[in-house]
């Protein structure tokens, strides 16, 4: 007994040197998003409920009473309900395949199936419009249009999500013991009970968190919505939008904000949940063990459904979108880049290809400093619930209503010493917000798969805590901070809906170019879309297939 208190005794100066160490390490990453987040965020609600130097809480409830409030926050659910829904349905089969099946081209097409979740919404709007809109290919074909109908805003929501299902199903899939599926078998269950009973429980986990993901990114749809909705359909995010900068009621921004705020924060506390289930509740095997060649009818089938699918769900997108922007002759929709033309551009468009580079560059930065950070910080696993919270907080910037960020930059950054809406800073910043979340998901997994043992034996040898992450974390971790990095240059990239108030009309990004040219009637304008268009999802494409080649089993999926 005497022995143990004295070892507890002489443990507990280095846990509290740790717990010191982990709260110093939060302090920049809670200062960031308590100045860049918390702070604009704050303000434009509060502009927006305060009347005379009173808030008015009861303007909740008069806004959400009004019928058109009403129905964008039914259909700002049923579709996200939906949308989720159909991604699993015809993405479930395809995580089997890559989880269980062997077959030629299949690195390839595990990239390929990815490009669309890295590709910025704006593309994925505009892919989708090249194919179903007024004179796309549907409509020279068939004469069929569905850019009137939800079933546009449905099928572009299920290419962008459906890597999500793909990675995070299949990741867990392809670690299951199938020996627990074939016990079963040959105890007289058929293969659908098998799957029923011992599969699909075990799968649970990983469904349900990929079914959340898919739903925050729905819910919280924005690009998509606004190019394929036009004027029928609207989500919360395209509400907040156009509440904020056409119809200027904040008021009613600021309650659609608070209610986005309160739907996503419930959504990321199930999504928690389901994964501190999934990392504790199973057994995995390496995954190398249960792949085999496909075996009999059902399952070359089911790996020719698969093909076909993603032929016609994520390749004919992209190439009708490429095809759109060759349609000038002489490639004229790209010269026509080069061109100033004196309306919604100061500049030629194709500076917004420059400007969007370095712009991602400086966000890539931020995001890579400040998550790796977080992530050091929130390495144990036994950290308390002010850490476990500081965890939950860094994934909000994926559900919050980026256009409240974005107008809230312009409101509360305005002021000496923060006054900002000059700098060509503000951008990188505001994209930095969505980048930092994926840069502490890629690398938290690997900083936790380091040996401790290692780094309290550096420091018993005398090592600083920087010289113990320079010589034992970073050369674990330096291909995982190369994939964060690649993962914040993507989404950094194509970064819209806070981009779009905060952008100078001088120095426009990417996406914010595509919208303005597809806002402008004319063939060229929408050849010109096409054309930047093109160019973002080709650089995306280059980001991730460089991914690709860094990514490591131990490095998280996304």
């Amino acid at each position: 007994m005497d022995l143990a208190r004295t070892e507890v005794a002489e443990a507990a100066p280095g846990r509290r040197r740790g717990n010191a160490a982990r709260l110093g390490l939060m302090a920049v990453p809670v200062a960031f998003f308590a100045v860049f987040f918390a702070y604009p965020v704050a303000a434009i609600v509060a502009r927006g409920l305060e009347v005379d130097g009173a808030w008015r809480f009861g303007r909740i409830g008069d806004v959400l009473a009004q019928p058109d409030v009403r129905h964008v926050l039914w259909f700002t659910t049923w579709q996200a309900l939906a949308s989720t829904a159909l991604t699993l349905l015809i993405a479930l089969p395809a995580a089997y395949v890559f989880a269980r099946l062997d077959f030629p081209g299949k690195q390839f097409l595990r990239a390929v199936v990815t490009v669309p979740f890295v590709l910025p919404t704006v593309v994925v709007g505009t892919a989708f419009l090249a194919l179903v809109g007024r004179g796309g290919l549907l409509d020279e074909l068939w004469g069929v249009r569905l850019d009137t109908t939800v079933w546009a805003i449905l099928l572009a929501h299920v290419f962008f999500n459906y890597a999500v299902v793909v990675r995070t199903v299949g990741g867990l899939w392809s670690q299951l013991d199938p020996r627990q599926e074939e016990a079963a078998r040959m105890l007289g269950a058929s293969r659908l009970t098998a799957w029923r009973q011992v599969t699909l429980p075990a799968l649970a986990p990983a469904v349900a968190a990929a079914a959340l993901m898919v739903f925050l990114f729905t819910f919280t749809s924005f690009g998509v919505v606004q190019i394929l909705g036009g004027p029928t359909f609207s989500t919360l995010e395209v509400e907040i939008y156009r509440q904020t900068s056409q119809v200027f009621d904040l008021s009613t921004a600021a309650v659609l904000t608070l209610v986005q705020f309160a739907a996503v924060a419930a959504v990321l506390a199930v999504h928690a949940w389901t994964v501190r289930r999934r990392e504790t509740a199973l057994r995995l095997v390496d995954a190398s063990v249960t792949v085999r060649r496909p075996r009999g009818a059902g399952q070359w089938a089911l790996l020719g459904g698969v093909l076909v699918t993603v032929a016609g769900l994520v390749l004919l997108p992209l190439a009708v979108l490429v095809q759109r922007s060759l349609g000038a002759p002489g490639f004229g929709y790209y010269r026509a880049l080069t061109r100033e033309d004196g309306g919604a551009f100061l500049v030629p468009p194709v500076d917004a290809i420059g400007n969007s580079l370095q712009y991602a560059v400086a966000a890539t930065a931020i995001a890579v400093v400040i998550g790796g950070l977080a992530a050091t910080a929130l390495t144990r696993r036994d950290a308390g619930r002010f850490v476990r919270g500081f965890d939950a907080l860094l994934m909000l910037p994926l559900g919050v209503s980026a256009v409240t960020v974005g107008f809230g930059f312009l409101i509360a950054l305005d002021e000496p010493p923060l006054d900002l809406r000059s700098s060509w800073i503000l951008v990188p910043l505001a994209q930095a917000l969505v980048g930092v979340p994926f840069v502490v998901r890629t690398m938290l997994p690997v900083l936790r798969a380091v040996d401790v043992r290692l780094r309290e034996a550096a420091a018993v040898l005398g090592a600083s805590p920087w010289r113990v992450w320079r010589e034992v974390d970073l050369p674990m971790v330096r291909r995982a901070l190369l994939v964060a990095a690649g993962f914040a240059f993507a989404v950094s990239l194509g970064e819209f809906g806070a981009t779009v108030f905060i952008a100078r009309p001088d120095n426009p990004t990417l996406p914010v170019a595509v919208a303005r040219l597809l806002g402008r009637p004319g063939d060229m304008n929408y050849g010109q879309a096409m054309a930047l268009s093109t160019i973002l999802m080709v650089v995306c494409a280059v980001a991730l297939v460089v991914l690709e080649r860094l990514r490591t089993d131990r490095t998280g999926e996304f």
